[in-house]
């Protein structure tokens, strides 16, 4: 039995040989993108992860930009699309759509796919992208409260009726609903800080660290899962309760990286070693991982498979 679960962070981001390190070196188009993922559900993925961003300008408001497919236009086509693999939202930024919206057209992806949908959601952070797309970048965290509000209660209850400082929903109702009770799980990632992981201790069912620009290794987890508890415990709230996902990069075996900066660690090694290395993540309590392959080709997918075979033995 596999220890934790495994997903696939999908390359939507447009091509360019100098972001993110190049590791998107082209734009995938629609039809190479289904093909990625259902390869990814092929080899036995439990998942796929899709960002949600709308424009990444690096040097600030006026440094050179790049773009990716809008997330929900694209998790929505998955969703008919795929059989198995499960959709997550990595993750989806609450400020770019009003929350009981929001809530609706989860529940909605969730209905076509038969119960796949993760809700991953997030505050945002890049403030050019907000700027350019004519959404406020003030008070991030008190705006993603209120969101979180929203949606959790719509999705877990149905109705809710709520009038707050930037967002309201009087009497506000999802009909029909999709067939899974309670709607999807509600993942929160992005910041540390102590209200995001308050937040995330009351409302979230699962909770995310992203680590790819950093060491991509199971003695980060600690101190995160240090904080989680303690947010937990304050909530009054079992901290086991609350699943733990990791965003890490794998350079899978046989594979070349493209260029990365001294600081990024990725997982390397024969797929007995990145094998052992997966199973050190579930040690350390982490219940599932959305990995961002280096490089990004459907070879590179194919060369997880022996990987995963080690891991369904346990």
């Amino acid at each position: 039995m596999r220890p934790l679960k495994l997903g696939i962070f999908l390359p939507v981001f447009e091509g360019s040989d100098e972001a993110f390190f190049g590791m998107f070196p082209r734009t995938l188009r629609w039809p190479e993108l289904l093909r990625f993922v259902q390869t990814t559900e092929t080899i036995g993925f439990d998942s796929v992860w899709i960002p949600d961003h709308l424009l990444f300008r690096f040097e600030g408001e006026q440094g050179p930009s790049h773009g990716l497919w809008e997330a929900w236009s694209i998790l929505s086509a998955l969703a008919a699309a795929t059989e198995r693999v499960e959709l997550g939202t990595l993750v989806l930024c609450t400020a770019f759509r009003n929350p009981a919206l929001l809530a609706k057209m989860a529940d909605t992806v969730d209905e076509v796919s038969g119960g796949r949908l993760v809700l991953g959601l997030g505050a945002g952070y890049q403030e050019p992208e907000f700027r350019a797309f004519g959404y406020p970048f003030d008070r991030l965290v008190t705006r993603f409260e209120e969101a979180l509000t929203i949606v959790t209660t719509l999705l877990r209850e149905g109705s809710i009726d709520f009038e707050g400082q930037d967002y309201s929903a009087r009497d506000c109702e999802l009909r029909p609903r999709a067939a899974r009770a309670g709607g999807p799980p509600v993942l929160v990632g992005g910041r540390t800080g102590p209200r995001m992981l308050r937040l995330a201790a009351e409302r979230a069912d699962l909770w995310n660290s992203w680590l790819v620009f950093d060491r991509s290794h199971p003695d980060k987890v600690p101190p995160v899962r240090e904080q989680l508890d303690a947010a937990c415990i304050a909530a009054g709230r079992d901290p086991a309760s609350l699943e733990r996902t990791v965003t890490v990069m794998v350079v899978p075996p046989g594979q070349e990286p493209v260029g990365m900066s001294p600081e990024v660690q990725p997982v390397v090694g024969s797929a007995e070693e990145v094998a052992e290395t997966l199973r050190g993540f579930a040690r350390e309590g982490i219940a599932q991982l959305q990995l961002v392959l280096n490089p990004y080709t459907e070879a590179a997918v194919e060369s997880m498979a022996p990987v995963l075979a080690l891991l369904d033995r346990n």
